[in-house]
């Protein structure tokens, strides 16, 4: 039987937008439990930026949001996630934002828009 991952330190790279804060939270949540350290890193210039700080702290995870691009606007974009799972040696959690839970009128409504049908409630 394998013994569970050692977490200690966990970095948190950031650049402060919307789908940063679902990894923040989740970071926060993963570091209280493991009653590890939780390193946050305002970011700049990634990914190698993340790396030298990874190495740096000695961390044992890195929890990281991410765009969840794929195809062509990861190929044109780059993915600094996908840099930074390729390169680091830790593990790294990547984290996409959560879709908002809409109402069934609402639902309804974004899915007959764009097909000219009124929705009257």
């Amino acid at each position: 039987m394998s013994a569970l991952l050692a977490i200690r330190t966990v970095l948190h790279p950031t650049d402060f937008s919307e789908r940063s804060e679902f990894a923040f939270r989740l970071a926060c949540s993963l570091a209280r439990g493991y009653g590890a350290r939780l390193v946050v890193l305002h970011v700049a210039e990634p990914p190698m930026e993340i790396l030298g700080v990874a190495e740096e702290t000695k961390c044992d995870l890195i929890v990281m949001g991410t765009h969840g691009r794929t195809g062509l606007g990861r190929l044109l974009m780059g993915s600094v996630a996908e840099q930074v799972v390729r390169k680091a040696t830790c593990p790294v959690l990547t984290v996409k934002t959560p879709q908002p839970q809409v109402s069934s009128s609402e639902g309804l409504v974004a899915a007959t828009a764009g097909k000219g049908a009124e929705v009257t409630k």
